[in-house]
Protein backbone atom coordinates (compact mmCIF):
# COMPACT_ATOMS: atom_id res chain seq x y z
CA UNK A 1 0.00 0.00 0.00
CA UNK A 2 1.73 3.32 -1.05
CA UNK A 3 1.68 6.22 1.49
CA UNK A 4 1.99 10.22 0.94
CA UNK A 5 5.72 11.23 2.32
CA UNK A 6 5.00 14.60 0.95
CA UNK A 7 3.09 16.57 -1.38
CA UNK A 8 4.60 19.50 -2.98
CA UNK A 9 3.79 22.12 -5.72
CA UNK A 10 5.89 20.16 -8.68
CA UNK A 11 6.03 16.56 -7.50
CA UNK A 12 4.00 14.19 -4.64
CA UNK A 13 6.41 11.59 -3.13
CA UNK A 14 4.92 7.97 -2.16
CA UNK A 15 6.48 5.28 0.06
CA UNK A 16 5.49 1.27 -0.97
CA UNK A 17 7.60 -0.73 1.41
CA UNK A 18 11.31 0.43 0.90
CA UNK A 19 10.71 2.27 -2.11
CA UNK A 20 10.37 6.34 -2.61
CA UNK A 21 8.39 7.12 -5.60
CA UNK A 22 8.73 10.39 -6.78
CA UNK A 23 5.67 11.53 -9.47
CA UNK A 24 5.71 14.83 -11.06
CA UNK A 25 2.56 16.54 -10.92
CA UNK A 26 0.64 17.56 -13.76
CA UNK A 27 -0.03 21.34 -14.30
CA UNK A 28 -2.96 22.66 -15.89
CA UNK A 29 -1.73 25.77 -16.30
CA UNK A 30 0.83 24.79 -18.94
CA UNK A 31 0.09 23.86 -22.19
CA UNK A 32 -0.25 19.88 -22.04
CA UNK A 33 2.34 19.43 -24.66
CA UNK A 34 4.81 21.76 -22.96
CA UNK A 35 3.72 20.29 -19.48
CA UNK A 36 4.53 17.09 -20.89
CA UNK A 37 8.04 17.88 -22.22
CA UNK A 38 9.19 19.71 -19.45
CA UNK A 39 7.95 17.09 -16.55
CA UNK A 40 10.11 14.79 -18.74
CA UNK A 41 13.18 16.53 -18.73
CA UNK A 42 12.97 17.40 -15.30
CA UNK A 43 12.65 13.46 -14.61
CA UNK A 44 15.46 12.91 -16.49
CA UNK A 45 17.20 15.61 -15.36
CA UNK A 46 17.16 14.53 -11.23
CA UNK A 47 17.46 10.82 -12.18
CA UNK A 48 20.93 12.02 -13.91
CA UNK A 49 21.83 14.17 -10.75
CA UNK A 50 20.82 11.74 -8.48
CA UNK A 51 23.37 8.91 -10.25
CA UNK A 52 26.32 11.30 -10.26
CA UNK A 53 25.84 12.74 -7.22
CA UNK A 54 25.91 9.31 -5.71
CA UNK A 55 29.54 8.67 -6.87
CA UNK A 56 30.25 11.83 -4.74
CA UNK A 57 27.95 11.66 -1.41
CA UNK A 58 25.06 9.81 -0.14
CA UNK A 59 21.64 10.17 -1.86
CA UNK A 60 18.98 7.67 -2.39
CA UNK A 61 20.04 5.00 -4.87
CA UNK A 62 17.90 5.42 -8.39
CA UNK A 63 16.22 2.15 -9.30
CA UNK A 64 14.34 2.69 -11.92
CA UNK A 65 13.31 5.70 -13.95
CA UNK A 66 10.28 5.81 -15.75
CA UNK A 67 9.79 9.13 -18.09
CA UNK A 68 6.56 8.19 -19.67
CA UNK A 69 4.68 8.74 -16.65
CA UNK A 70 7.30 11.27 -15.10
CA UNK A 71 8.93 8.80 -12.27
CA UNK A 72 11.60 8.02 -10.42
CA UNK A 73 11.73 5.30 -7.86
CA UNK A 74 14.63 4.91 -5.01
CA UNK A 75 15.65 3.64 -2.00
CA UNK A 76 13.77 4.79 0.91
CA UNK A 77 16.20 6.06 3.49
CA UNK A 78 15.74 5.65 6.85
CA UNK A 79 16.11 8.46 9.51
CA UNK A 80 15.63 11.56 10.62
CA UNK A 81 15.41 14.90 8.69
CA UNK A 82 17.62 17.60 9.93
CA UNK A 83 14.99 20.33 9.57
CA UNK A 84 13.17 18.92 12.67
CA UNK A 85 16.18 16.69 14.57
CA UNK A 86 19.55 19.08 14.09
CA UNK A 87 18.42 21.48 17.12
CA UNK A 88 18.61 18.54 19.84
CA UNK A 89 21.63 16.47 18.50
CA UNK A 90 24.35 16.66 21.26
CA UNK A 91 27.06 16.37 17.75
CA UNK A 92 25.70 19.33 15.37
CA UNK A 93 28.52 21.12 14.78
CA UNK A 94 29.98 18.30 13.48
CA UNK A 95 27.25 17.04 11.59
CA UNK A 96 27.18 20.78 9.86
CA UNK A 97 30.86 20.52 9.26
CA UNK A 98 30.34 17.45 7.54
CA UNK A 99 27.46 18.65 5.32
CA UNK A 100 29.90 21.45 4.57
CA UNK A 101 32.92 19.48 3.19
CA UNK A 102 30.00 16.89 1.46
CA UNK A 103 28.37 20.40 -0.56
CA UNK A 104 32.02 21.22 -1.62
CA UNK A 105 32.53 17.80 -3.22
CA UNK A 106 29.35 18.57 -4.89
CA UNK A 107 30.58 21.84 -6.13
CA UNK A 108 33.93 20.23 -6.91
CA UNK A 109 32.09 18.21 -9.17
CA UNK A 110 30.06 21.29 -10.90
CA UNK A 111 26.99 20.06 -9.35
CA UNK A 112 24.64 22.43 -7.75
CA UNK A 113 22.14 20.77 -5.48
CA UNK A 114 19.78 23.89 -5.86
CA UNK A 115 17.57 23.67 -2.83
CA UNK A 116 19.97 22.87 0.14
CA UNK A 117 18.05 23.11 3.53
CA UNK A 118 17.53 20.97 6.32
CA UNK A 119 14.61 19.77 5.19
CA UNK A 120 16.80 17.80 2.11
CA UNK A 121 19.29 16.76 4.49
CA UNK A 122 18.47 12.85 6.92
CA UNK A 123 20.83 11.82 9.42
CA UNK A 124 20.56 8.15 8.71
CA UNK A 125 22.95 5.96 10.92
CA UNK A 126 25.57 8.55 11.37
CA UNK A 127 25.27 9.27 7.93
CA UNK A 128 24.29 12.66 6.22
CA UNK A 129 21.90 12.07 2.75
CA UNK A 130 20.67 14.72 0.78
CA UNK A 131 17.76 13.91 -1.26
CA UNK A 132 15.45 16.26 -3.67
CA UNK A 133 17.79 16.77 -6.70
CA UNK A 134 14.73 18.16 -8.23
CA UNK A 135 16.04 22.11 -8.68
CA UNK A 136 19.52 20.84 -9.17
CA UNK A 137 21.72 21.53 -12.20
CA UNK A 138 25.55 21.38 -13.43
CA UNK A 139 27.20 24.48 -13.42
CA UNK A 140 30.54 25.70 -13.32
CA UNK A 141 29.85 29.37 -12.43
CA UNK A 142 30.71 30.48 -8.87
CA UNK A 143 27.72 32.54 -8.67
CA UNK A 144 25.47 29.32 -8.75
CA UNK A 145 27.71 27.58 -6.10
CA UNK A 146 27.96 30.83 -4.06
CA UNK A 147 24.03 31.29 -4.54
CA UNK A 148 23.02 27.25 -3.57
CA UNK A 149 25.08 28.10 0.09
CA UNK A 150 23.58 31.09 0.83
CA UNK A 151 20.08 28.81 0.79
CA UNK A 152 22.22 26.70 3.31
CA UNK A 153 22.78 29.69 5.25
CA UNK A 154 19.34 31.28 4.83
CA UNK A 155 17.86 27.96 6.13
CA UNK A 156 20.11 27.69 8.86
CA UNK A 157 19.08 30.92 10.41
CA UNK A 158 15.29 30.97 9.39
CA UNK A 159 15.09 27.76 10.85
CA UNK A 160 18.05 26.90 13.78
CA UNK A 161 18.22 30.59 14.63
CA UNK A 162 19.36 29.33 18.28
CA UNK A 163 22.29 28.17 16.69
CA UNK A 164 22.85 29.35 13.33
CA UNK A 165 26.02 30.97 14.17
CA UNK A 166 28.02 28.45 15.41
CA UNK A 167 25.99 25.61 13.11
CA UNK A 168 27.08 27.70 10.01
CA UNK A 169 30.51 28.49 11.18
CA UNK A 170 31.06 24.28 11.58
CA UNK A 171 29.42 24.22 7.79
CA UNK A 172 32.47 26.78 6.50
CA UNK A 173 35.25 24.83 7.95
CA UNK A 174 33.82 21.98 6.44
CA UNK A 175 33.40 23.91 3.17
CA UNK A 176 36.83 25.15 2.69
CA UNK A 177 38.36 21.82 2.20
CA UNK A 178 37.11 22.14 -1.21
CA UNK A 179 39.82 23.67 -3.60
CA UNK A 180 37.99 26.52 -4.93
CA UNK A 181 36.03 27.56 -1.82
CA UNK A 182 37.57 30.68 -1.39
CA UNK A 183 36.12 32.32 -4.51
CA UNK A 184 32.99 30.80 -3.81
CA UNK A 185 32.63 32.49 -0.58
CA UNK A 186 33.96 35.63 -1.62
CA UNK A 187 31.33 35.91 -4.44
CA UNK A 188 29.11 35.16 -1.36
CA UNK A 189 29.68 38.35 0.24
CA UNK A 190 28.41 39.89 -3.01
CA UNK A 191 25.17 37.48 -3.07
CA UNK A 192 24.61 38.31 0.27
CA UNK A 193 25.11 42.25 -0.05
CA UNK A 194 22.54 42.23 -3.09
CA UNK A 195 20.06 40.49 -0.47
CA UNK A 196 20.14 43.50 2.04
CA UNK A 197 20.09 46.22 -1.11
CA UNK A 198 17.05 44.71 -2.32
CA UNK A 199 13.87 46.55 -1.96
Amino acid sequence: MQKILQQGAEAIILKENNIVVKKRIKKSYRLSVLDEKLRKLRTRSESKLLEKASKILNVPSVKRVDEKNKEIEMDFIDGKKLSTSLDNLKNKEDICHIIGEEVGKLHSNNLIHGDLTTSNLILSEEKVFFIDFGLGFHSTKVEDKAVDIHVFKEALEAKHYKYAESLWSSFLQGYESSPESHKILEQLKKVEARGRYRF
